[in-house]
């Protein structure tokens, strides 16, 4: 049979690429990337705001794009632990000191679980501090707790906590990506671009 229309049907090939990502693995990862680096853009610039209609219209709209976040970050690990990720090329596992295959790893397990802690803490301290989300204007998301001002108060800090430590990560991240790129040219960042 016709290796080719085996492709064209959508088949298993025994030559397909497991050294990239899948495609959905790349659409989540990108549209994260832009969504986060958006929101906390938006968070920075609101919280300078003064008291206004704008500033209240920024606050809900932040709140619907991390409700958005935390979706999307399910979806992105639910593929992940469906679909297994290419590991790193044998090249450069064996060019990696180990204290670089550690914060590689840890890096990732870290982002992953601030995915969820960011937008839990923000849609905590919504809860505590007496203001419902209501997502996109049209559909309204159960408290996670109680009014409680005080509460509401502990949690904020660790709301921006959070997603300041999220912000580092990707930094660091990016900076991983670059060394790859540019002083290692080892072609790690071909795995995760769109197309072929």
């Amino acid at each position: 049979m016709n290796k080719n229309n085996d492709l064209a049907r959508g088949a298993p090939s025994a030559r397909a690429d497991t050294t990239r990502y899948t495609a959905v693995a790349k659409g989540l990862h990108w549209l994260l990337a832009l969504a986060l680096v958006g929101i906390f853009w938006m968070g920075l610039y609101m919280v300078g705001l003064p008291f206004s209609p704008q500033k209240l219209k920024l606050i809900n709209w932040h709140k619907w794009a991390g409700v958005t976040i935390l979706l999307l970050s399910a979806l992105r690990l639910l593929w992940r632990l469906t679909h297994r990720p290419p590991a790193l090329p044998a090249r450069v596992q064996a060019a990696m000191p180990g204290w670089q295959r550690v914060a590689h790893h840890g890096t990732h397990g870290l982002m992953y679980a601030l995915f969820f802690a960011v937008p839990l803490l923000g849609w905590a301290y919504s809860s505590a501090a007496g203001f419902p989300i209501v997502w996109f204007g049209a559909l309204p998301l159960p408290d996670l707790l109680p009014k409680d001002k005080a509460l509401a108060d502990a949690i904020k800090p660790w709301h921006a906590w959070a997603a300041f430590t999220l912000a580092a990560l990707v930094v660091l991240h990016v900076a991983a990506v670059v060394k790859h790129e540019l002083i290692d040219r080892d072609g790690l960042l071909s795995r995760m671009l769109p197309g072929r």
